[in-house]
């Protein structure tokens, strides 16, 4: 079985098998003082897109990942993680 970097693969599955990416969007919006709506407009998607990355119930595409880092001024590994 092929193993991640300073991660086995067992280590960055869910219950289901499946790879589960969470966030720090909420932590990291919050220190930039910006709002849902704020960093909704920044990026140009709706603040229903955000709230729903934040919570963990949709999962950005790369290009929407790497758009909500620079708007954050993070890197992607301080955004998103696997647990």
């Amino acid at each position: 079985m092929m193993k991640l970097p300073s991660l086995g693969i067992d280590d960055v599955h869910g219950n289901d098998g499946e790879l589960e990416l969470k966030n720090r969007l909420k932590a990291a919006r919050a220190e930039q003082g910006l709002s849902q709506t704020d960093l909704a407009r920044l990026v140009g998607v709706s603040r229903q897109t955000i709230s729903a990355i934040e919570t963990g119930l949709f999962n950005p595409t790369a290009k929407l990942a790497l758009v909500l880092c620079i708007a954050l001024d993070k890197k992607f590994e301080d955004l998103f993680y696997f647990d």
